[in-house]
């Protein structure tokens, strides 16, 4: 019951609708059997983890802040930018890497198979870090 409070007082505060799961962990069972609590942390704070779990069930990200320090919802939602993005073409992101952005083709793809890939085209920076404008923009 707290946990829909804290919620409404959220939307109220800061102009937003939650709409993902807050999950209550009374006896801390799933906390402690997940080992979410640094050692030196104190036991009456609340643990702040963000899971992204996949359609088909799987982790695809798990990040665990102090209690002390609020999440970060933009890198949240450019990490799934990236995780999608990655799971439909052959590249990856890089480090700060932001939607509409360049992204690294993966070393696996022959350049001869990046050209029909990748039709507007890739700069080779070293053999093994090809890039290439957003293939989805």
């Amino acid at each position: 019951e707290s946990h829909k409070n804290w919620i409404n007082d959220i939307n109220e505060t800061q102009n937003t609708t939650v709409n993902f799961p807050i999950i209550a962990d009374e006896d801390r069972k799933v906390a402690d059997l997940y080992d979410m609590i640094h050692p030196n942390a104190d036991d009456t704070l609340t643990v702040r983890s963000v899971y992204v779990i996949d359609p088909s069930k799987k982790i695809r990200l798990m990040i665990t802040y102090p209690a002390s320090t609020g999440r970060n919802f933009e890198e949240l939602l450019r990490v799934i930018d990236s995780l999608q993005l990655t799971e439909k073409y052959k590249v990856a992101t890089p480090a700060n890497w932001k939607e509409g952005e360049e992204v690294v083709i993966s070393p696996s793809i022959s350049n001869e198979d990046a050209k029909n890939m990748f039709p507007k085209g890739f700069k080779e920076v070293k053999s093994y870090l090809r890039m290439t404008p957003q293939p989805n923009k």
